[in-house]
C-alpha cells in the first residue's frame, strides 16, 4: 500500500508540528508514508474567492504530485473538501466550456484516493484505538468542511474516546462556525470575531484544558483569540493528540 501525506500550505507554513504528528502516527501503526515534494497549495483560497480559473494549474500540479499513490491522508478537513468537492467542479466547467476532459479526468483519478485523516485511520486502517495517551480534558469543535462536507460524522469523537488518559467534554454549540471561512474572516473582520467569541465562550465553559481540532485553519482563528485573552485553554490539532504516547507525551510549548 503506497501512502503519501498531503501536509497541506498552512500546515507547511505555520503549523509544521501537525504534519510531523501524522506521520508519526502512521507509523506506528505501520503504515509507510512518502511525501511528494511537488506538492503545493490546492488552490481553495483561489477558488473560494472567486478566481475559479486559476484553481485549474493546481488541480494539475496537485493530481501529477500524487499520481501512483493508492492512498492520499490529509490532517485538514478543509482541503480533502476541496479536492473531492470541487475538484469535479472546475473539471466539469472546463469540459462544459470546449476545452477538453484533461481537468475532469486528472479530478476523477485524484479525488477517490484523497481521505482527512480520520477517514484514513477508522474506514481505511480500520483502528479506533491508535495507542494515544494524553491525560488532560479535551473538548472537541468540528470544522464546517468536515461536518457539512466530507461527513465525517462521529469519526473523530471515536478516536478519541480511545485515547488513554483523556477526558472528552462536549462542547456546547460544536456544530456552529467558528467564523474563520478562509477570506470570510477578513472580509467580515466583525462577525467573524463575534462568531470566534462564542465558540471561545463554550469552550471556556467545558473547563477543558484543549480545544482539539481536526482543521488547523479554525484553531488559528480561535487560538489567536484565545492568545489574546489569556488563559490556560489551548488549541491543539487532533494529530498531535493521536501522536502523544506515554513513552513519548505532548508537551505544551
Amino acid at each position: 500500500m503506497r501512502v503519501a501525506l498531503f501536509a497541506t500550505c498552512v500546515n507547511d507554513a505555520l503549523f509544521p508540528a501537525t504534519a510531523v504528528a501524522t506521520v508519526r502516527l502512521l507509523e506506528r501503526l505501520g503504515v509507510d508514508v512518502d511525501f511528494p515534494p511537488e506538492q503545493t497549495c490546492c488552490g481553495q483560497p483561489q477558488y473560494n474567492t472567486g478566481y475559479r480559473r486559476a484553481c485549474e494549474p493546481l488541480v494539475r500540479r496537485t493530481a501529477r504530485a500524487f499520481a501512483g499513490y493508492d492512498h492520499v491522508v490529509t490532517p485538514s478537513g478543509s482541503c480533502a473538501a476541496m479536492v473531492r468537492d470541487n475538484y469535479p467542479r472546475i473539471g466539469a466547467r472546463a469540459a462544459a466550456e470546449g476545452r477538453g476532459t484533461e481537468l475532469a479526468d486528472a479530478a476523477l483519478a485524484l479525488t477517490p484516493r484523497v481521505h482527512e485523516l480520520t477517514e484514513f485511520l477508522t474506514d481505511v486502517l480500520g483502528v479506533e484505538d491508535v495507542g494515544a495517551y494524553f491525560p488532560h480534558a479535551v473538548t472537541y469543535h468540528p470544522s464546517c468542511h468536515g461536518l457539512r462536507v466530507l461527513g465525517l460524522g462521529n469519526r473523530p469523537l471515536r478516536l478519541l474516546h480511545a485515547v488513554r488518559g483523556l477526558e472528552l467534554r462536549e462542547l456546547p454549540g460544536a456544530e456552529e462556525c467558528c467564523g474563520f471561512g478562509g477570506t470570510f474572516a477578513v472580509k467580515n473582520a466583525a462577525v467573524s470575531a463575534a462568531m470566534a467569541e462564542d465558540k471561545i465562550a463554550n469552550a471556556l465553559r467545558t473547563d477543558a484544558r484543549v480545544l482539539c481540532g481536526a482543521d488547523n485553519s479554525c484553531l488559528l482563528h480561535l487560538g489567536g483569540m484565545l492568545r489574546r485573552r489569556g488563559g490556560a485553554l489551548r488549541p491543539l490539532h487532533l494529530a498531535e493528540i493521536l501522536a502523544s504516547t506515554e513513552e513519548d507525551p505532548w508537551r505544551p510549548a
